[in-house]
């Protein structure tokens, strides 16, 4: 049988613990040198969102400030 949340006891963590644990998986993915494929659409939309970025980068927040934001609204 494969690895599953429930053989790694991830369903046993709290939301903030399974959040970090995404957070480090993803940046693991990430630094790898190897590229992940895309598809031609996903490239447009990639292009796009970056072409609107560049005009105006002063309309963004922040990773820090987003999570911050969204775990400020959970429930304790």
């Amino acid at each position: 049988m494969g690895v599953t949340v429930k053989s790694l006891g991830i369903d046993q963590l709290a939301l903030e613990e399974k959040l970090n644990l995404v957070e480090e998986i993803w940046e693991g993915i990430a630094t790898k040198d190897e590229a992940l494929p895309i598809t031609a659409a996903q490239r447009t939309e990639l292009e796009l969102r970056m072409a609107e970025d560049d005009a105006d980068p002063d309309n963004a927040e922040s990773w820090e400030d987003v999570r911050a934001q969204i775990l400020s609204q959970l429930p304790d």
